[in-house]
């Protein structure tokens, strides 16, 4: 089955047994107090550069430990960015070294990216049971508490609840004129359905996660180091790219595969912008698989042109355009409400960051209402 979250839920601790993967989960574990007090930049500054060595797993190829070390790296990275009243220009080479080692591997940037944030970063609490809100938990946190957890299980579920979606709109964008009405309409059904599953997930968000608490004490630890003005010279990792500062986007759920792999498997297109390479820049973020994936689909799906001919399929293609503009509409609301609404309260803790500018570097408000529009638009 297509499918964006793991077959298998991740790891939650190592099983090779080394002294440097044990510090890393040792420090990720504690995260929460840390930044609570004020000790995370202390604490890494005293380590010697090798504490976090991941030699061992790339060596060995440990794919799911991989995921794990760059989860609990990627934290650990963006709590001693972050962590303190003004973010860190340079990060040590006890970090950067096995950070860019493992994103090299991977793959994808050595940055908080929605991979690490979201995908890796989850368990069932009873193993048994389906994937649900009520039975998933993270691996990985900054401060911890309600909001945050929810926050990133709300994501979760939704690539689970999805993956009926991607897996038929994989199905559909193999079909073709000699395919009857009814294996297009099979497949679209489905898509419907798994797609009104999704929207019913996203819209319990405000259930536990506070606007306030969002943007105060979850937002500001998932920022990126391109278009921040917070970090204008960018950040240099430590003995890492000759010492040059680096500028890479932050954690976003625009670097989420569901999206975009359902606008090629369904024919939605966005007009070209000065918005458009920020959206394809998102895939450089994704796991390779996942852009492959999605670069697959939108070479190969002719699903549009032939419903579009067909005339007997057009409502439910229609209804699956409509479940994605009510989830790009649900997105662009709370936008206003998490981060708009909130841009005026600041604390002595810290602020969300840039308003104008999601956390990914993107003028987000205009990104959402733009390809929400354009969604309801292409209907047939």
């Amino acid at each position: 089955m297509y499918t964006f979250l793991p077959t298998k839920p991740p790891l939650k601790n190592f099983s090779t047994n080394k002294k440097s993967l044990h510090n890393i989960s040792q420090i990720a574990s504690e995260l929460p107090k840390l930044l609570l007090t004020n000790k995370v930049q202390s604490k890494i500054n005293n380590l010697s550069k090798n504490s976090f060595s991941v030699n061992c797993l790339i060596k060995n190829k440990k794919v799911r430990e991989i995921n794990l070390a760059m989860a609990q790296l990627s934290f650990i990275g963006h709590a001693y960015i972050w962590g303190d009243s003004k973010p860190q220009n340079i990060l040590p080479e006890v970090i950067s070294s096995p950070w860019v080692k493992l994103s090299q591997y991977l793959g994808r940037p050595p940055i908080l990216s929605y991979a690490s944030y979201c995908l890796d970063n989850w368990y069932k609490i009873d193993e048994a049971e389906p994937i649900s809100l009520n039975n998933v938990a993270l691996i990985n946190n900054f401060l911890g508490g309600v909001d945050e957890d929810w926050f990133v299980t709300i994501h979760v579920c939704i690539e689970d609840a999805a993956g009926e979606a991607i897996n038929s709109a994989y199905k559909l964008s193999l079909l073709n004129d000699s395919n009857s009405v009814n294996e297009f309409s099979i497949e679209l059904k489905k898509i419907i359905k798994s797609l009104k599953k999704v929207n019913t997930i996203f819209s319990k968000m405000p259930e536990k996660c506070d606007p306030y608490v969002y943007y105060h004490r979850v937002r500001p630890y998932i920022f990126g180091t391109k278009d921040n003005p917070d970090l204008k010279e960018g950040l240099i990792y430590e003995n890492q790219y000759q010492n040059a500062p680096q500028f890479f986007r932050g954690e976003t759920g625009a670097q989420s595969s569901i999206i975009p792999f359902l606008d090629g498997a369904l024919g939605i297109y966005h007009t070209n912008d000065n918005l458009r390479p920020y959206l394809n820049e998102m895939r450089d973020y994704m796991p390779p698989k996942h852009r492959k994936m999605i670069e697959n689909v939108e070479e190969k799906s002719m699903a549009k042109e032939y419903i579009f001919k067909s005339k007997k399929l057009i409502h439910e293609y229609n209804q699956c355009l409509e479940e994605i503009r009510r989830f790009r509409a649900q997105h662009l609301e709370f936008a206003a409400s998490y981060i708009h609404k909130q841009s005026k309260a600041k604390t002595a803790f810290g602020t969300g960051g840039s308003t104008f500018r999601g956390t990914g570097g993107t003028p987000f408000m205009r990104y959402l209402k733009k390809h929400r529009d354009e969604t309801n638009k292409q209907k047939i």
